[in-house]
């Protein structure tokens, strides 16, 4: 993600009710790219962004090939026929059981589909407890 579109996030999650901080980290667990990554679909967020920008990924049935694109609650997310037969799809699935998935994503990995259950809430996200948002607010406040 570029600055600028970092930025524009950031305006979004100010103008939302609740906690600055908060509210953009839940809109970034909510990007495309990023769900993609965390069902597993792809082994780092560069590469989910590239499946979704190449049109390997469909919301609801649909294909969507923008990464920014904000999954809401009971989407599905899945992998089309066209990404199927992918080996880079089938080896980032191998993870899955590995080291699992957030509480708010359910994945059924033998059809490549999963659901974006709830939106996560700011003490769920794990791998970001050493961040502080309170820094990131101020910083782009000015």
């Amino acid at each position: 993600m570029q600055e600028k579109q970092f930025g524009l996030f950031f305006e979004r999650a100010l103008r939302m009710s609740g906690i600055t901080g908060e509210n953009l980290f839940i809109m970034l667990e909510r990007r495309l790219d990023n769900v993609v990554y965390r069902l597993r679909f792809a082994v780092s967020r560069s590469q989910a962004r590239q499946l979704v920008l190449h049109g390997h990924i469909l919301v609801n049935g649909k294909r969507v090939n923008v990464p920014s694109y904000l999954v809401r609650p009971e989407d599905t997310i899945e992998v089309g026929e066209s990404g199927k037969s992918l080996v880079i799809i089938k080896d980032a699935l191998k993870e899955f059981g590995k080291s699992g998935l957030m509480p708010w994503l359910k994945l059924n990995p033998d059809i490549m589909k999963g659901t974006f259950l709830v939106a996560p809430r700011r003490s769920d996200i794990t791998d970001l407890t050493d961040i502080k948002e309170q820094m990131i607010v101020e910083y782009y406040s000015k």
